[in-house]
């Protein structure tokens, strides 16, 4: 059992910080947009080295929350520019449709 639930926090922890870093890597965002879920990323990480220290309440309390928020966020701003790549796309084909 112990083996699956590491898996999945490894899991979870790679989506965060994949998240994190192709949200950073998008230059066309503002800047305190690009680098909120990676400075939260960064928050929740500190937050779980407390657990070392023996104070795993603070770090249960936070580094989840935090963790989530980043995927949340992430999505959200992948998902924005998908949509408007998509517009961008479908706008080309239909002026190069009405060209032709």
């Amino acid at each position: 059992m112990l083996p699956a639930v590491a898996a999945c926090g490894l899991a979870f922890f790679c989506l965060t910080l994949w998240c994190a870093v192709t949200v950073a890597r998008m230059r066309d965002l503002s800047a305190w947009r690009r680098f909120l879920p990676l400075a939260l990323f960064l928050i929740a990480a500190g937050a779980s080295l407390l657990r070392a220290f023996d104070i795993p309440e603070a770090a249960n309390a936070i580094a989840f929350p935090l963790n989530l928020a980043v995927v949340v966020l992430s999505l959200r701003e992948i998902r924005i520019r998908r949509q408007q790549a998509q517009e961008t796309h479908r706008t080309a084909e239909e002026g190069n449709g009405a060209v032709a």
